[in-house]
């Protein structure tokens, strides 16, 4: 019977991996479009983000079949709940990045300073979102604990591109149009990195018990 439980967190283990590598893609694919100065297909983006949210789905079934089949308890009940719950801002990492595919698709987002800062934020969160289900696959506290300090720096990040659009809306060469959609996509991005961040929290959960999770989006 437990040989049979390890297995089948094994194939647990593997689909989180597999799901966590479709984020890295999908936020690769919406932003290196806007660093090499193109629109990004929306249309590959959006499939990516439906495979997402069915592994989401299918993920979510494995889970309950686990706690109903299995039963587990102490800690392997603590690591099929976090994956239960982590798969939630995966899928959120997913659909948000599809949200921002479309805005940069609208081509208003043009070479700016605030540009080279949200590349900075998009290399912090694709960094964030690995090292969170390598966590979680290696049990690896340390990790977790890296993902949530990390977080700081796109905190960061995010405030500096407000200053600097605050700069531009104070100066009469104003681009509007790139302004509201830099500011948008900013923010999307800040909230992948909360959801890695949440990801990193039910790493610590499933290894130590303890819960610390603000519960936005």
């Amino acid at each position: 019977m437990r040989a049979r439980f390890e297995k089948q967190l094994l194939t647990l283990h593997q689909e989180l991996i597999e799901m966590g590598s479709l984020c890295e893609e999908i936020i690769l694919k919406t932003f290196k479009a806007i660093e090499k100065e193109q629109l990004p297909n929306t249309k590959t983006i959006a499939t990516l983000s439906e495979e997402i949210e069915q592994m989401e789905q299918d993920i979510e079934s494995r889970c309950l079949k686990i706690l109903l089949r299995q039963q587990p308890v102490a800690k392997d009940l603590r690591t099929v709940s976090s994956a239960l719950k982590m798969v939630y801002d995966l899928k959120r990492i997913g659909t948000q990045a599809y949200e921002v595919s479309e805005i940069v698709a609208q081509g208003h987002i043009v070479k700016s300073k605030e540009l080279h800062v949200l590349q900075s934020m998009v290399d912090s969160v694709r960094e964030m979102v690995t090292m969170s289900i390598d966590a979680f696959v290696h049990e690896d506290e340390a990790l977790a604990l890296k993902v949530i300090a990390k977080d700081e720096e796109v905190d960061e990040n995010f405030d500096t591109i407000k200053v600097l659009l605050v700069e531009c809306f104070a100066s009469k060469s104003l681009d509007i149009e790139h302004a509201i959609d830099l500011l948008m996509v900013s923010k999307y991005i800040e909230r992948i990195g909360d959801h890695a961040v949440n990801i990193a929290k039910w790493v610590l959960y499933a290894i130590t018990g303890q819960l610390d999770i603000d519960g936005g989006e």
